[in-house]
């Protein structure tokens, strides 16, 4: 029987309308340990933002499998993609004072780039529709320098598609994004970060650099091997990939971030963040195939349930993290954990349920449908993104998928866009082109171009 630590502190606050009594929190506090339990995460921190003010937060589970050191909520995580919120922000809130033109060409404002990336605007890099190719080295150089020095020495081999094609999530856009920021501030990133977003908004113990994370309490990064978890050593540092996913924070710390956000950008009775800034991010500015939901920039944007939600997850060598907001009602959740990739999305979803308005939850299930000589025809094809490479082939009336050293998988007509697996819950969404072949086929944020 797995033994838990808890510590909880819980503020409580009941301002009509947003609620009518205190919440009860014992079944979210069982859900979320079943959900350790079961996904095989050693820890988590979870905020609950209501209005201005926080009205739960808990560290459950531990922070560290060789001391059984418990997790408290002050405690730091590294967020991963979650990271992508903060580097939207500061990048919006420069285009609101005029320092960038989102829409303008960034070789407007950074010198040294290849032809192609100079063509790039900054809503492309934002909105991952930039074409670039995905990819998030874990380990990489400690120095300030290394993120512009990497991006001056790309050439046009890390575009799979020509820019403003297609979404497809690419951790390099942010690095870019990130880049603009360092540019246009004339400070390091981290630096920049910390005068435009952290130091503002009082998130005191929010940083990019690990050598101050470390000075503060720490939740251990975790992996799970044969069952078991074991810390992640050496842990992930590189600084050239920090704007797209490396901000160490704590539920306390962004809980200030999500309440300015909710707030038309307003916390402590101070303006932090300007509301034009947030209208930009929250903005859908790319349509997600085959979904009602679109990505903002550094956000997911769209309905869940009747009710308009923005969120983003992210993942990191040993953690794992995502936040939700319903900007309307100024309610949101936040979740990280210290397993590698892992949230607690049961434990999300039972906390808005708590408290907001939801329509009941739809069936998702599928009818399959007969292929035709046409799908077969149109379908089949050789896909890349980067070094990734997906083969769809049509074989004695039946379509198969082959991803990269995996076996063939046969493939289920669900739509006339929609695909997936006989086993697996995976989806494709094949996108079309003008010759009425798939040109691009779209699965999990990521679009793959078609070769041959």
């Amino acid at each position: 029987m797995r033994l838990f630590h808890t510590t909880l502190a819980v503020a409580a606050l009941c301002l009509p309308p947003l609620c009518a009594q205190k919440p009860d929190f014992s079944t979210l506090e069982q859900s979320a340990a079943a959900e350790l339990a079961r996904l095989h995460i050693p820890g988590a921190s979870i905020a609950i933002v209501r209005g201005g003010e926080v009205i739960y937060s808990k560290g459950i589970g531990i922070a560290n499998v060789e001391t059984g050191e418990p997790v408290r909520p002050e405690m730091l995580f590294r967020l991963g993609s979650t990271t992508k919120m903060m580097t939207a922000a500061a990048l919006t809130g420069l285009a609101v004072e005029g320092k960038i033109d989102l829409n303008a060409p960034i070789g407007k404002y950074v010198s040294g780039l290849t032809p192609m990336l100079a063509r790039v605007t900054a809503n492309q890099l934002l909105s991952h529709t930039a074409g670039l190719h995905d990819e998030a080295p874990m380990q990489g150089s400690h120095d300030d320098a290394a993120l512009g020095s990497g991006i001056r020495a790309w050439t046009d081999a890390w575009f799979f598609t020509a820019p403003g094609k297609i979404i497809s999530y690419a951790n390099p856009g942010y690095w870019v994004t990130g880049y603009l920021v360092e540019v246009l501030t004339g400070k390091p990133y981290a630096d920049a970060m910390e005068e435009r977003v952290f130091r503002p908004l009082g998130m005191a113990r929010t940083t990019l650099r690990p050598t101050m994370a470390m000075t503060y309490p720490l939740a251990q990064g975790h992996e799970t091997v044969e069952g078991k978890s074991r810390i992640v050593r050496p842990a992930a540092d590189n600084s050239s990939g920090w704007p797209a996913g490396s901000i160490f924070s704590n539920t306390a710390d962004l809980s200030r971030f999500v309440i300015a956000f909710m707030n038309d950008g307003r916390i402590d009775g101070r303006q932090v963040l300007d509301p034009q800034a947030i209208a930009l991010q929250s903005a859908p500015h790319a349509a997600i195939p085959g979904s009602t939901q679109s990505y903002g920039y550094g956000l997911e944007t769209g309905e869940w349930r009747g009710v308009h939600v923005v969120r983003h997850s992210g993942s990191r060598a040993g953690y794992g993290s995502e936040i939700r907001m319903a900007p309307k009602e100024r309610v949101a959740v936040i979740v990280q954990t210290n397993r590698s990739g892992a949230t607690l999305p049961e434990t999300a979803d039972k906390a808005l349920e708590m408290l907001l308005p939801l329509s009941p939850t739809e069936s998702t299930k599928k009818s399959a449908l007969p292929l035709t000589g046409e799908d077969l025809r149109r379908n089949a094809g050789t896909f890349r993104n980067g070094d990734e490479r997906i083969e769809i082939v049509a074989r004695q009336n039946r379509l198969y998928l082959k991803r990269g050293a995996a076996a063939e998988a046969p493939m289920i007509k669900y739509g006339e866009s929609d695909y997936g697996l006989e086993k697996g819950a995976t989806s494709f969404i094949m996108v079309r082109g003008a010759d009425g072949k798939t040109e691009y086929l779209h699965s999990g944020l990521r679009s793959f171009a078609r070769e041959r």
